[in-house]
C-alpha cells in the first residue's frame, strides 16, 4: 500500500497511478435507515443513529451502473464485494449473536471468535483449488476488507441493554479487527532446520475519487481498488515451502490497516514483536509488503521515521504540508512515528529516540537475480516480455532534511533520467540528518518497513527484514469503466502475487 509515495525529488520519477487525490478524501454520507442498496445492516439491537467511522460510511457507496453510467448501480459496491466473495452470511451471523448477547464479555468473545473465523475463511478461499462461494476470483483480496467493515459497523451500532461505554466498544471492535487480520493466529514450530517467516500486507486504499460517470451521488472508480500485498498475504498465510537451502519455510501473514491511528497504537509491534524476540520459535525473516510503483518491484533499503503527509483510509493525516512546505518534526511531533512505551518508546517526544533511519537487511542481490518472474505470463497491457516477470530493483533512494531545523530537503541516490536503477550501493543517510522520505516515501508502507526493522534492531536480531514494494495492480480492461472486476484486473493480481510469493521464498533462505 505504499502509495502515495512522496516525490523524492524531481529527479526521482515515480509513477503513481493510484495516488491519493488531494480533493477526494470526503467519505460518502451514511445511508438512510432501510436503504436497500446499503451494505450497512439493520437489526433490533443496532442503533442506526450511532455514527459510523469514515471507512464504514463507504459501505453505502454505489458506483454508476456499468450499463448506464447516468444511473446508480442497484446495490452498494461493498455489497457486491461481500457477496462476490461468498461472505454475505458473516455480518448477519455476528449481528444475530450480538442481539442474543447482553454483556460486553460475551461480545468480546464473539468478536474474537468471528474475527478469526473470517480470516480463516478468507485464507481458505484464496488458497482453494476447488469451487469457491461467490463470483469474484478466489485471489481477490477485497471481499475480506468490505466484510470486515460491515461487521465493525454493526459493532459500532450495537446497543446492548444498559448501554456501552465508548472505550469498551472500541476495545471490542479492536478485538475483531486484529483477529480478522490474522494478527492473533500466528504460531511457529521450533527447530534449527525450519525457517519461520512473517509477512505483512495491506488493505485496499485510495478508495475515494476517480471517474463517477454522470449519476448523481455515485462513487468514483477508485473504490474498486484492491491491494496485491493483501492478496499475497492471503495466498501465503499458513503455507510451507522447501527453500533452495533445504530448509522448510513456515510462513504466516497478517494484514495492516491503511491508517496512522493503529500504527501509533502499536499494532505492528504487538503482532511482530512476540515472534521477533530470540527463542526456539523466533522469526528467521520478517518482511513487509505494499503496493508501490508502476511495472517494477522495489526492495527498499532505507526507511525513514517521518510520516503523515497523505491521509489514511480513515482520513487521518498527522503531518500535512503547510502552504506546500513540509513541516519539520521539531514543530510538529505528529510528523514522526512513535513507539508505544510497552515496546520501549519514550513517554515524551524525542527526535533521536527512536532513530531517524533504519536499514533493511534483505538479501538484495540474491532476490534481484533469482529469476522470480520466470514463466509468468504478462497480463494484458504489460510491456515486459513473456516469461520475464517484473524487474526487481534494489532501491537506495531517500530524501532527508540535512538540517533538522530547516524544511529544505535533499534527495540522495535518485535514479538517473529515464532509468530505474538507483546508484548502488548508494550513499547512506547522514547520522545527523532527519528523515523525510524513505525509499517507500512518507506513507504507511515506509512506516511498516521502519517499525519492522526497528523491532529487529531493538531486539538484537540478525535476520532478513525489509520491505518489498509490488507493482501497481489497478489495471482494468479499457472497456470496463465501472465494473467491479474483469479478467485484466485478475490477471495483473495473479502475476504480481505469484512473483511476490517467489521473492518471499528467496528472502527466507539462508
Amino acid at each position: 500500500m505504499a502509495s502515495p509515495l512522496s516525490r523524492l525529488s524531481t529527479a526521482l520519477t515515480v509513477v503513481l497511478a493510484v495516488a491519493l487525490p488531494g480533493h477526494a478524501h470526503a467519505a460518502p454520507a451514511p445511508p438512510a435507515p432501510g436503504t436497500g442498496a446499503s451494505a450497512v445492516l439493520r437489526a433490533p439491537c443496532l442503533d442506526a443513529s450511532l455514527p459510523l467511522s469514515v471507512e464504514e460510511r463507504r459501505l453505502a457507496a454505489r458506483m454508476p451502473d456499468p450499463a448506464d453510467p447516468s444511473r446508480l448501480a442497484a446495490t452498494a459496491f461493498a455489497q457486491d464485494m461481500i457477496a462476490g466473495g461468498g461472505f454475505e452470511h458473516v455480518a448477519p451471523r455476528v449481528v444475530d449473536l450480538l442481539c442474543r448477547t447482553r454483556d460486553t464479555r460475551g461480545a468480546t468473545a464473539i468478536a474474537a471468535r468471528e474475527g478469526r473465523r473470517l480470516w480463516t475463511a478468507a485464507v481458505a478461499r484464496a488458497q482453494s483449488t476447488g469451487t469457491v462461494r461467490g463470483p469474484l476470483p478466489r485471489t481477490d483480496d477485497r471481499p475480506l476488507y468490505w466484510t470486515r467493515l460491515q461487521v465493525t459497523a454493526a459493532l459500532r451500532q450495537w446497543r446492548p441493554a444498559g448501554g456501552l461505554a465508548d472505550a469498551r466498544r472500541e476495545a471490542i471492535i479492536e478485538t475483531f479487527e486484529r483477529a480478522s487480520r490474522g494478527m492473533s493466529a500466528i504460531s511457529y514450530p521450533a527447530g534449527y532446520g525450519t525457517a519461520r517467516v512473517l509477512v505483512s500486507g495491506f488493505d485496499p486504499y485510495t478508495l475515494d475519487g476517480g471517474d463517477s460517470g454522470t449519476a448523481p451521488g455515485a462513487a468514483g472508480n477508485n473504490i474498486r481498488h484492491g491491494n496485491p500485498s493483501g492478496a499475497t498475504a492471503l495466498a501465503i498465510d499458513g503455507t510451507t515451502h522447501i527453500g533452495r537451502d533445504g530448509r522448510r519455510q513456515v510462513i504466516h501473514a497478517y494484514l495492516l490497516p491503511v491508517n496512522y491511528t493503529e500504527f501509533t497504537a502499536g499494532w505492528i509491534e504487538d503482532t511482530v514483536g512476540p515472534h521477533m524476540r530470540a527463542g526456539a520459535r523466533s522469526l528467521t525473516a520478517s518482511i513487509t509488503l505494499s503496493q508501490g510503483r508502476e511495472g517494477r518491484f522495489d526492495l527498499e533499503v532505507w526507511n525513514g521515521r517521518y510520516h503523515g503527509v497523505s491521509p489514511g483510509n480513515d482520513g487521518s493525516r498527522p503531518c500535512p504540508p503547510v502552504d506546500g512546505v513540509p513541516q519539520i518534526a521539531r514543530d510538529n511531533p505528529g510528523c514522526h512515528a512513535t513507539v508505544v512505551p510497552r515496546w520501549g518508546g519514550p513517554r515524551v517526544f524525542d527526535v533521536r529516540n527512536p532513530p531517524q533511519w533504519t536499514t533493511a537487511s534483505l538479501p538484495f542481490g540474491r532476490m534481484a537475480a533469482a529469476g522470480t518472474g520466470t514463466g509468468i505470463a504478462p497480463p494484458p497491457g504489460a510491456t515486459w516480455a513473456t516469461g520475464e516477470g517484473f524487474p526487481v530493483i534494489r532501491n537506495t533512494a531517500y530524501t532527508e532534511f540535512p538540517d533538522c531545523d530547516s524544511p529544505e530537503r535533499v534527495t540522495r541516490n535518485a535514479a538517473p533520467e529515464g532509468g530505474m536503477r538507483p546508484a548502488q550501493p548508494g550513499t547512506p543517510p547522514a547520522p545527523t540528518s532527519c528523515a523525510y522520505a524513505g525509499g517507500g516515501g512518507t506513507y504507511l508502507s515506509n512506516e511498516s518497513a521502519y517499525r519492522n526493522t526497528l523491532l529487529r534492531d531493538r531486539l538484537g536480531r540478525d535476520i532478513p527484514a525489509g520491505h518489498i514494494h509490488t507493482p501497481i495492480m489497478q489495471h482494468f480492461a479499457p472497456t470496463n469503466r465501472h465494473g467491479a472486476s474483469d479478467p485484466t484486473f485478475a490477471a495483473w493480481r495473479r502475476a504480481i502475487v505469484r512473483q511476490t510469493v517467489a521473492l518471499i521464498h528467496v528472502a527466507a533462505e539462508h
